[in-house]
């Protein structure tokens, strides 16, 4: 297969991940606290998680939510210039997006607080948009 398909493949991957943590990162600072708290932790009994929760806590979650937007950004951005065989895009891209999701897979799928999908699927994404870039960038080194 050839490069340039492989680039417009991780391009995608990381536009659909990259757009659905944004837009994660929006609801989650735009809900109360036990709502945003409830959609992600998906797999516990939303009467479990209502509030109320301190202040301290939104503040929180807002902040996770932020995070989850300007991560969601970055990798959105990164795909752009992946698209045009950036190497150093696809690094960040994989940095930052795949850094967020080893938090989510260690503490979230692990702790068995979330439902296969939405989230763990992201995780797929970002790992396939991950192997193939580790692919391309060893086919690029090769090719040098």
């Amino acid at each position: 297969m050839q490069t340039h398909v492989i680039l417009k493949t991780i391009t995608v991957l990381w536009v659909l991940w990259g757009l659905v943590h944004a837009f994660a990162g929006i609801m989650t600072m735009a809900g109360d606290t036990p709502g945003a708290v409830a959609a992600i932790a998906d797999a516990v009994d939303p009467a479990l998680l209502s509030g109320p929760y301190h202040e301290a806590v939104g503040a929180v979650i807002n902040q996770h939510g932020f995070n989850l937007l300007w991560i969601g950004m970055t990798t959105t951005i990164c795909a752009i210039f992946i698209w045009r065989g950036n190497l150093t895009a696809m690094f960040i891209a994989g940095l930052t997006g795949g850094l967020a999701d080893v938090g989510y897979f260690l503490f979230l799928d692990l702790g068995g607080f979330v439902h296969f999908v939405p989230g763990t699927v992201m995780t797929l994404i970002s790992s396939a948009a991950i192997l193939l870039s580790l692919w391309v960038w060893s086919r690029s080194r090769a090719d040098a």
